[in-house]
């Protein structure tokens, strides 16, 4: 039977789900939040973040497994986890489409082996990958793969064991974000940009389906800091309250700052240019035109940089907007959230990956 299901690599029964626990686990920090039920549907009980030493996980990999086993037993303590959903590390996770042939096909996923090796660098033997059906003809079956090494996510299966925690799944971080700020039920294709502290991750979604996916490293918050502190000769706190009231305003009260910042901001740019040209200029598996991105989604920290959603959408001539993550959660208009907007940014993954448990497998 073909299942929906590369965003859940070790999937666990209904019956043994106790709770809807997500956890974004990145190089700096792990966000966590649940979502619990309510009067008017579900909404955000728990939610935090607690930072993580320099050294204990590099690119998605972890370095110090004892150091992170110790900071997820303090959180479980302190927090009441039992189980959670996991974000993969999107540094670490290829993603490809395959065209497979019905004909002489006994097994899909004997089919997928066969074809791994020459669609990402990793043999058969040594990765764990998942899949999602997009659609079906009399002849072909067009599927969405999601591989990653066996040594990364047995890593991470062996800390939350020893820290007593029941993973319920592990999920691209892309996907869990997109549940997050996309409409339930939309199937319209968008660009999702999750601009964060230290790096950025560019997502294509179509069909409700993490189709493509690409990492920044180093271009984020930080790197936005330092170069205002090089320019001006300030503080970190200097600069962090300038970037703060200025931002990307082309005609704000100050323009030299402008030139500062956009000199990073146009690396993002020219990435997202890329892929955005790149999309709509090649064919996809079946040699048919790929359907056209709507629009621009922004979330992460760094997202609301003042002019930036302006900036993007000038150059690129697209809407750009920044995200609403509460749009599958609950109705902000009858139901205020206590997470303020600017911080729910953050959160976006965070709680796509807690969205998991209500029927969205």
């Amino acid at each position: 039977m073909l299942r929906n299901s590369y965003n859940r690599f070790f999937p666990v029964p209904d019956f043994l789900v106790p709770s809807s626990f997500g956890l974004d686990v990145s190089d700096e920090s792990i966000k966590f939040a649940r979502i619990v039920g309510a009067k008017n549907g579900i909404k955000i009980g728990q939610y935090g973040e607690r930072k993580i030493p320099a050294g204990v996980i590099e690119s998605g990999k972890i370095k110090d497994q004892k150091q992170l086993e110790q900071i997820l037993l303090s959180l479980k303590k302190e927090e009441g986890i039992k189980s959670v959903r996991v974000s993969l590390p999107e540094e670490q996770v290829y993603l490809f489409r395959l065209l497979l042939g019905k004909a002489g096909l006994q097994n899909v996923r004997e089919g997928i082996e066969l074809a791994l090796e020459e669609h990402v660098p990793i043999s058969a033997p040594d990765a764990i990958f998942d899949y999602e059906l997009l659609s079906e003809t009399e002849e072909n079956l067009e599927l969405q793969i999601a591989a990653i090494p066996k040594s990364v996510i047995e890593s991470y299966l062996s800390v939350f064991k020893n820290s007593m925690i029941q993973v319920q799944s592990c999920e691209l971080e892309a996907q869990a974000t997109s549940r997050a700020v996309v409409k339930r039920g939309d199937m319209e294709t968008y660009m999702i940009v999750d601009f964060g502290q230290t790096r950025t991750g560019i997502f294509i979604i179509s069909r409700g389906v993490a189709v493509f996916t690409s990492t920044l490293d180093d271009v984020g918050g930080v790197m936005l800091m330092k170069v205002i502190q090089k320019s001006f000769n300030i503080s970190y706190e200097e600069a962090e309250k300038m970037k703060k009231d200025y931002g990307l305003e082309r005609n704000g009260p100050n323009k030299e700052i402008f030139s500062v910042l956009l000199n990073i901001v146009s690396i993002l740019r020219d990435e997202m240019v890329k892929h955005f040209i790149y999309w709509h200029t090649h064919k996809d598996e079946e040699g048919k035109d790929r359907p056209p991105i709507k629009k621009v989604i922004l979330c992460g920290g760094e997202s609301n940089l003042k002019g930036l959603a302006e900036y993007f959408s000038v150059s690129m001539k697209i809407p750009v907007e920044l995200a609403n993550v509460w749009t599958n959660i609950n109705d902000t208009a009858k139901d205020i959230p206590e997470i303020g907007f600017t911080k729910s940014l953050t959160f976006a993954t965070t709680f796509g990956l807690a969205l998991g448990d209500f029927d969205y497998d």
